[in-house]
C-alpha cells in the first residue's frame, strides 16, 4: 500500500499563497482560511508535468473525460448518478454560487441561509442584490462539547415567506461540522418544496468526514435541487479554479448558463482540467490516507483544549477540517482575539463574526501536526494573555 508523508511539507512562505504571505511576519503559524499545507496527490502532480512538458498552454476545450471522472467518481463514492448533460463548469463554487442566485433570483428576492455559515454565502447574496433571510442553526449541547441542528420551525416560516426564492445549504456544514443525515435532509427539502423554494447546495467539502459519518449527496433527497461541487478543498487544488455546477433541468441550466457567461467565469485553465481528472480518477488512496490524518489532528486539538484550554468549549466536528470554538467565556470579541493572537504571539485565526456568531472562532486542522499543536500553543499564551 503507497504510504504519504503528511508531516513533511514545502515551506510555503514566499510562493505567493494568500494563506501564508498575507501574514504580517514572516513568524506568523497561519490557522486560518481552508487552504491545506499538504501537497497535492501525486497522482495530480504527475498528470500536472505531463501537460506542462506539452508546454502550449491556450485556451481549453473541456473534454468528455472531464465529465466522465466526475461522473464515475459520484457514482463509485457516493451513489450519485449525475446526468452528462446537467454539468456546467466554471472557476470555482463562490463564482458558481453567485451565478445561481443570479440566475434564478431577481433583485429584491429573499435567500435563507443558516448561520454560523461560511461568509461567502453572506456576499454572494448581497452582491446579487437579494435579501438575505437567516434562518440560525439550534445550538445542542452534548457531553464533550455542542453541536447543532436545523431549527425546522423557524425555516418553515422563513420559507413561507412571499419574498423567498433561494435556499444556500452547506453540506457538509462549515463551519460547524455536521454532516448532514438524509432524514435531516429530507426534512428540509420536503419545507422547501412545498413552499416553491429551490435549493443550492454548496458540497465542496463532501470528501471530509470523521469516521462513523457518511456524507448524503442532496440531489439523491431533492432531484430538483442544484448542486455546486468541486475537488478543489479534497485534493488542495483550489488554486486551479475548476468547478462543476449540476442543474436539475435544462430550463434551470440553460439559465445559469447565461449567468456563468455574463459574469465571464466559463473559462476553466489547462491545469485545472487535468488535475480534476487526475484526482477523480486516481486519487482516492491519498485522499483516504488525508482523511485518516485529519482525524488524528482533530483528536490532537480535542485533547488539547480538554486538557490545556478547558474553558472553551469544542464543537464536535463530523466533517470538514475545520474545527469551531466557542470563546465566550473569554468576555472578548473573536475578532479582538484574532488581533491579539495575530500580532502579540504569532498565530492567526478566523473570528466567528465572519460566519455570523461573534463568540467563536474557527481553526484550520489540515497541516502537519506539530505546526497545529505549536499553532494551539500560541492560541493558549495569548487566551492567557488575556487574564
Amino acid at each position: 500500500m503507497q504510504k504519504f508523508d503528511f508531516d513533511n511539507v514545502p515551506d510555503r512562505r514566499g510562493s505567493s499563497s494568500c494563506k501564508w504571505d498575507s501574514a504580517p511576519s514572516g513568524d506568523v503559524i497561519p490557522l486560518w482560511v481552508a487552504d491545506m499545507d499538504f501537497p497535492a496527490a501525486p497522482c495530480i502532480i504527475d498528470a500536472m508535468r505531463k501537460r506542462l512538458e506539452h508546454g502550449v498552454f491556450g485556451y481549453v476545450k473541456v473534454p468528455d473525460s472531464f465529465y466522465d471522472a466526475l461522473i464515475n467518481w459520484f457514482d463509485s463514492r457516493h451513489s450519485w448518478k449525475i446526468d452528462r448533460d446537467m454539468v456546467s463548469y466554471t472557476i470555482g463554487v463562490v463564482p458558481a454560487l453567485s451565478a445561481v442566485i443570479k440566475a434564478l433570483t431577481n433583485p429584491g428576492d429573499g435567500v435563507i441561509i443558516q448561520s454560523p455559515v461560511y461568509n461567502c454565502f453572506f456576499s454572494s447574496v448581497r452582491n446579487n442584490g437579494c435579501t438575505l433571510i437567516d434562518s440560525p442553526l439550534k445550538r445542542i449541547e452534548t457531553p464533550d462539547g455542542f453541536t447543532y441542528k436545523m431549527d425546522f420551525e423557524d425555516l418553515r416560516r422563513k420559507a413561507a415567506l412571499p419574498s423567498t426564492r433561494l435556499m444556500l445549504l452547506c453540506n457538509p456544514h462549515n463551519p460547524a461540522g455536521r454532516i448532514w443525515t438524509r432524514e435531516e435532509l429530507a426534512e428540509m427539502a420536503a419545507i422547501c418544496r412545498e413552499n416553491g423554494v429551490t435549493v443550492i447546495s454548496d458540497e465542496i467539502h463532501c470528501e471530509f468526514t470523521m469516521p462513523g459519518y457518511e456524507y448524503t449527496p442532496y440531489a439523491t433527497v431533492d432531484p430538483h435541487a442544484v448542486i455546486c461541487c468541486s475537488p478543489s478543498k479534497s485534493f488542495n487544488i483550489a488554486g486551479l479554479q475548476t468547478a462543476c455546477i449540476i442543474s436539475p433541468d435544462p430550463e434551470t441550466k440553460a439559465l445559469i448558463d447565461k449567468a456563468i457567461n455574463i459574469n465571464e467565469t466559463c473559462d476553466v485553465n489547462p491545469f485545472g482540467v487535468v488535475a480534476f481528472q487526475a484526482a477523480y480518477n486516481e486519487g482516492y488512496p491519498w485522499l483516504k490516507a488525508l482523511l485518516d490524518y485529519i482525524y488524528g489532528n482533530y483528536k490532537t486539538l480535542r485533547q488539547f483544549f480538554a486538557s490545556e484550554l478547558p474553558q472553551l468549549k469544542v464543537c464536535d466536528i463530523e466533517g470538514t477540517y475545520l474545527a469551531w470554538i466557542d470563546i465566550s467565556s473569554l468576555g472578548i470579541k473573536s475578532t479582538d482575539l484574532e488581533k491579539i493572537a495575530l500580532e502579540r504571539f504569532g498565530v492567526w485565526i478566523n473570528p466567528g463574526e465572519m460566519y455570523g456568531q461573534e463568540a467563536y472562532i474557527r481553526i484550520n486542522m489540515a497541516c502537519p501536526r506539530k505546526r497545529l499543536e505549536a499553532g494551539l500553543q500560541r492560541l493558549k499564551k495569548a487566551i492567557e494573555s488575556l487574564e
